[in-house]
C-alpha cells in the first residue's frame, strides 16, 4: 500500500471554493482503480494549506493509471483554479504502525 501525501496551498480567500471542489472530487477518487482511501486535512497554523492523504494499492495505480487520465483531469478542473502554487506530492510506504 502506498500513501500519497499532496500538500496544496490555496489562494487567500479560496478556501471555501477548494473545499467545495475537493468534496465533489472525493467521488472521482472513490471510483479510481487502485484507490483505497481519500482524506483531506487542513492546517491549523496555515489555514490556506491542505494535505490530501490518498492510499493506493501501488505507486503505478496513482502515477500511471490515474495521473493524466480523464478522471484526473476532472479532479483538477474542480480545484486547480484555487491553487496558489503547484501541489507538492510525495509517496510513502508504511514503516511502523505502533498503535
Amino acid at each position: 500500500m502506498i500513501l500519497e501525501i499532496a500538500q496544496i496551498d490555496v489562494k487567500a480567500g479560496a478556501e471555501a471554493a477548494f473545499e467545495a471542489g475537493i468534496t465533489q472530487a472525493a467521488e472521482i477518487f472513490r471510483e479510481a482503480k487502485g484507490c483505497r482511501s481519500f482524506a483531506v486535512r487542513r492546517s491549523v497554523e496555515k489555514p490556506q494549506r491542505y494535505r490530501l492523504l490518498i492510499e493506493w494499492d501501488t505507486l503505478e495505480a496513482h502515477t500511471q493509471d490515474f495521473t493524466g487520465s480523464q478522471a484526473w483531469k476532472a479532479y483538477r478542473a474542480l480545484v486547480s483554479d484555487t491553487f496558489d502554487s503547484p501541489p507538492q506530492v510525495e509517496h510513502t510506504e508504511l514503516t511502523l504502525k505502533a498503535f
